[in-house]
């Protein structure tokens, strides 16, 4: 059973201190795929127009990326173009073009309707509840959403809440969800609402998972040379979400280290541009990147004599 990407399939132009990149390959579906295909088998439901170059995603076939789902439709693709700040925290969107994209309805294949799980990415919601409507069994539903539909869409993202297992979202995101400025709060509002586990991702300074039991927090990897942060959130949710599809249960344990093996696969995605650096990332590489995160958050405190047992 594979894990069922819904999610924007996009060109970007994308401008950093470091670099700059025309009609790059770019979207949720795509990041999401390229980091979740190290781990697990990934079907990809999306729409691109005639101008897209198709051969562009021989790269995630290569990894064996099942693209059937991938509609081609009449008119322009989806583009998107940005410029970063020196510090990558901030950017400016210069435009979007939305294209077939804006009038997308997803059809999902038939063999795509019973994965195990499902990640709707960062799409309007109603589009999200017409693919949970076409899912005839699905073992775990994780969602992304972003600060336009929160303000223009709230009431169909609650009911996509209430069918959702997995929230992950962005620190200013679910602070406005929520209305809440306590992250963790903030993500008992959500679980109050159906997704008993949220991920709040705080971009270079790391991740917080909240279940409903424990409270957990990855820092961000400390990177000496950063290209290009786009698409970063989304390889995140791949990693996260691929290593639990690779592993029969999901335990609080199983989340955790999901957690860590998302941030290993956010660090890699923003080392180049578009997915250039997702697509030739080596198993061994992942792992070592992982051990280093461990390494990181792992220490002995010496206990005074007075309080040893």
């Amino acid at each position: 059973m594979s894990v069922l990407v819904v999610g924007s399939i996009a060109l970007d132009t994308v401008e950093t201190p470091f670099g700059k990149v025309e009609d790059a390959l770019g979207g949720s579906a795509v990041y999401f795929s390229a980091s979740a295909a190290n781990f697990h088998p990934v079907q990809v439901v999306g729409v691109v127009g005639k101008d897209f170059p198709m051969a562009d995603l021989d790269l995630l076939r290569s990894r064996g990326v099942d693209l059937r789902g991938v509609a081609e439709r009449d008119g322009e693709s989806f583009r998107w173009s940005g410029v970063y700040s020196f510090d990558l925290n901030s950017r400016e969107t210069l435009e979007t073009r939305l294209g077939v994209f804006a009038d997308f309805r997803a059809v999902l294949p038939e063999e795509y309707r019973n994965p195990r799980i499902a990640f709707l990415g960062n799409i309007d919601p109603e589009l999200q509840i017409n693919v949970l409507d076409q899912v005839e069994s699905v073992e775990l539903v994780a969602c992304d959403t972003m600060n336009l539909w929160i303000d223009q869409s709230r009431e169909a993202l609650l009911r996509v809440l209430a069918r959702t297992n997995i929230l992950l979202v962005n620190d200013e995101e679910i602070r406005q969800l929520a209305g809440e400025p306590n992250l963790v709060k903030a993500a008992r509002w959500v679980q109050e609402r159906g997704a008993k586990t949220v991920i709040v991702k705080k971009g270079e300074h790391g991740a917080m998972l909240v279940d409903e039991e424990s409270v957990f927090f990855v820092p961000g990897y400390p990177l000496e040379e950063v290209f290009d942060p786009t698409g970063a959130g989304d390889a995140f949710a791949g990693g996260f979400l691929g290593y639990l599809a690779s592993h029969e249960q999901w335990s609080g344990e199983e989340l955790r280290s999901a957690v860590v093996f998302g941030s290993a696969m956010g660090s890699f995605a923003v080392e180049d541009f578009s997915v250039a650096r997702l697509s030739d990332v080596r198993m061994d590489e992942i792992l070592e990147r992982v051990r280093e995160f461990r390494s990181l958050t792992t220490f002995e405190v010496p206990l005074p004599e007075a309080v040893r047992v």
